[in-house]
């Protein structure tokens, strides 16, 4: 089988930094610090592809030839990996080159195309096998791709779960243990994205391996006004926490759930970013509000909730799961990287779900991109999902 490598080099650079996407912002975000994310991401996908290759689940013996460009959107994360060479990495790079990279790759007869990127990088992708199966005929245009998860936000539904499930991914589908299917091409739109406002829409179709173990499937909007009583009664529950232990510091994840939550303990959060509602320092009774905060601010106000001896006061971190997907860390939450979800303690992580989330969801899985902490949280097993008021579920943890 011969794999076409795609690498979205900027892909993810804005995730810690608390952008809403990376988009146009690639030089901003590494003047800032950022560090890259799909191309590490990729290099771990294709270092298990490889052990598998020489694994005992290679029963069949088989053989993948990878195909790619030289340089950041291709060899350079590779590692030892034999690849064959088809073209150079600009030193910039866009979706133009994207495209380009997409098309030299089908003249090469790729039968699978693996790319690291986000949604925007998807589309990038697909709108150029589109283009060249009017072209060249609508064969083109159903070759599979599998995506390696690295940008800021994924909602379509052809990426692996994590690195690592992409390349159990590619390893089946190579052996003819899966068969492709068609998934829904999502992104959030750009411009209102920037804004605040949470509007995800449906940019076409790809075909891709099915796999509802390691394939994350699309994001749905599940949320309903109706449930607004029982958003209420969640918000009520955290409010009971802090009168309870004044010391406790809130951190709120993303997403509309949460946020209306908020709104009911009277507060005014952030709709895509991670905010903080911590104990006043000045001896007033009212709490202090951190908005949008970057993976460093996090850090900074996480390390100073100590008491007069140095301990660690109590901090809960509330998330909310990805409706459709059931994601609960490593989508659209980059600025919780594992240094954060560490300090804050795996222990102190509570999940809030809405009964519409709570349909058909039997796991919640997380993606820290960190492999040792990823463990940690498979050996939990489960996590606490709170539905209402003084009520919770164990939900397990997606293995």
């Amino acid at each position: 089988m011969r794999v076409g490598i795609v690498v979205n080099p900027d892909a993810g650079l804005g995730g810690r930094l608390g952008f809403k996407g990376s988009d146009g912002r690639a030089e901003e975000a590494r003047a800032a610090g950022a560090q890259d994310r799909s191309g590490p991401r990729m290099q771990q996908c294709i270092d298990k592809l490889s052990q598998l290759l020489d694994s005992s689940l290679n029963r069949q013996g088989k053989e993948i030839e990878f195909i790619c460009w030289s340089g950041r959107m291709g060899s350079s994360w590779m590692g030892q990996t034999a690849v064959t060479i088809i073209g150079e990495s600009p030193q910039s790079t866009s979706a133009q080159d994207t495209a380009l990279l997409v098309k030299q790759l089908i003249d090469s007869e790729v039968d699978l195309i693996l790319y690291a990127g986000g949604d925007g990088t998807t589309r990038d992708i697909v709108k150029a096998l589109e283009s060249i199966g009017e072209v060249n005929g609508e064969l083109a245009s159903k070759t599979a791709i599998v995506g390696v998860p690295g940008g800021v936000k994924m909602h379509s539904g052809c990426f692996a779960t994590t690195p690592i499930a992409a390349a159990e991914v590619v390893l089946a589908y190579h052996l003819g243990d899966l068969r492709t299917g068609i998934t829904e091409v999502m992104d959030l739109d750009e411009e209102v994205y920037q804004t605040g406002v949470w509007k995800v829409r449906m940019y076409g179709e790809a075909w891709t391996p099915s796999s509802p173990r390691f394939m994350q499937g699309a994001k749905e909007q599940v949320e309903r006004a109706s449930e607004e009583d029982t958003i209420e009664a969640l918000a009520e529950h955290v409010k009971t926490l802090v009168a309870e232990n004044d010391e406790l510091m809130i951190v709120w994840g993303s997403g509309g759930t949460l946020k209306r939550m908020a709104q009911h303990c009277g507060h005014k959060l952030t709709l895509l970013g991670i905010d903080i509602e911590s104990p006043s320092t000045n001896g007033e009774t009212n709490r202090t509000i951190h908005l949008d905060l970057n993976e460093q601010s996090l850090l900074e106000i996480i390390h100073q909730h100590v008491d007069d001896n140095g301990e660690a006061k109590p901090i809960l971190l509330l998330l909310s799961p990805m409706g459709g997907q059931g994601f609960l860390i490593g989508r659209g939450n980059l600025q919780l990287s594992p240094e954060v979800l560490m300090e804050i303690g795996i222990d102190n992580i509570l999940g809030v779900a809405t009964p519409s989330k709570l349909i058909g969801l039997s796991n919640v899985r997380i993606d820290t991109g960190d492999v040792a902490l990823d463990e940690m949280f498979q050996k939990k097993r489960f996590i606490k999902i709170l539905q209402g008021f003084r009520t919770t579920r164990l939900i397990r943890i997606a293995e």
